[in-house]
């Protein structure tokens, strides 16, 4: 259906039927562009007050929280640097 040319920009890919069992089927386009395969785990994300439900594959959950762990850490060293010349 629809897929996108910028990385950072959200994609549209259709819609899904919630079926007896709970489960929902990930449009083919959806799939193939984010390189879902069967078996591939997911960390599914809900935001109750919007009513909003996300799909991320646990492999980009990791990704993201190691790019955030080296940011922090990065900051802590700004922020101990920091410290250190003020009280110097």
């Amino acid at each position: 259906m629809g897929t996108h040319s910028h990385p950072h920009k959200p994609a549209f890919y259709g819609t899904a039927t919630i079926g007896t069992k709970g489960q929902i089927v990930i449009p083919a386009d959806a799939r193939e562009e984010l390189g879902l395969n069967p078996g591939d785990k997911v960390v599914v994300i809900g935001i109750k007050d919007h009513g909003m439900l996300g799909i991320c594959p646990v492999s980009s959950v990791e990704k993201m929280l190691e790019q955030t762990a080296e940011q922090l850490e990065y900051i802590r060293g700004v922020v101990k640097q920091t410290k250190e010349i003020k009280e110097s």
